[in-house]
């Protein structure tokens, strides 16, 4: 249920969901965020996802669970209607960093992260607007900062940076998508951010597509790069390359020559976390790959 009372809809129930309580809406735009986070439930349909097998287990129903507060159309749902469980969200995947969950319709249900950090404490990317959501990142210090990786995921980024009275960062060639920016990131070149916090640009999917990288540990890399559990690599998505495939080549491979990242938290796409060397290989591969298309 989201703030304005809104569930899944029983009636627009898809027919080919596996029986049970738990269901998905044809609604759905498949997004792919309940796949991400419970996919032992959830799998790919030939438009939608649906519901694969009932949630066999207390972690699997947790995770059904969160995978309903997260989906941006709000089309996943049971019949017996329970109460929904406590702290669902912000979800902590390591050290601080948290994946936020309710995301937004408005950004095709990207992805949105919380890190939370002694000095600060930064948003990337936006989560739907939701009290329920707020109140949880008020209990952890708010948001100091909000860093936007490209155009299409803005979403709520002004009502989060309006509540919490945040910096907001884009790329120039970005900024119309966020006219309510305050602090635009220019050029190719990287820019620090905040001690150990650098946006690198990565034009490729949009011309003003960023990354965040921290403590070159965690790289938040918006639309430019992912995680496929199916293939168990790295993957850039030609087929939602909007501006230069081109450029976007060239910009991994810069990346690659210059930093070095453990953990890939995507916006589309999943997130994955090994050893660095791994991952500069994986990356260096994908960049070989990517140039021979």
């Amino acid at each position: 249920m989201t703030d304005n009372g809104e569930v899944a809809r029983l009636l627009d129930r898809h027919p080919a969901n596996a029986a049970g309580d738990w269901y998905v809406d044809t609604r759905c735009i498949d997004c792919g965020a309940c796949r991400q986070l419970a996919p032992e439930t959830f799998t790919q349909g030939r438009e939608q996802s649906l519901v694969v097998a009932q949630p066999g287990s207390d972690e699997a129903y947790l995770a059904a669970w969160r995978a309903s507060v997260a989906c941006p159309t709000q089309s996943i749902g049971t019949q017996s209607r329970p109460p929904r469980p406590e702290g669902l969200f912000p979800k902590e995947l390591g050290e601080g960093v948290y994946y936020c969950g309710f995301n937004s319709e408005h950004s095709f249900g990207a992805n949105a992260f919380l890190v939370c950090r002694p000095s600060s404490n930064f948003l990337v990317d936006s989560p739907r607007w939701s009290r329920r959501l707020a109140g949880p990142i008020t209990a952890l210090g708010g948001i100091d900062d909000v860093l936007l990786t490209h155009r299409d995921d803005v979403a709520d980024a002004e009502r989060w940076a309006t509540e919490f009275g945040a910096r907001v960062w884009v790329h120039e060639d970005d900024a119309g998508a966020a006219p309510f920016a305050t602090h635009l990131l220019h050029g190719s070149g990287d820019t620090e951010i905040r001690p150990g916090l650098v946006a690198v640009p990565l034009p490729g999917h949009t011309k003003g597509s960023v990354a965040f990288l921290l403590d070159e540990r965690y790289l938040f890399s918006g639309d430019s790069l992912a995680w496929d559990a199916e293939r168990n690599d790295l993957v850039a998505f030609r087929h939602a390359c909007w501006y230069s495939w081109t450029e976007q080549t060239a910009s991994l491979g810069r990346l690659a020559a210059h930093h070095r990242f453990s953990w890939v938290l995507a916006g589309h796409g999943g997130r994955h976390q090994a050893d660095d060397a791994e991952m500069h290989r994986r990356l260096t591969q994908l960049v070989e790959r990517m140039a021979r298309r």
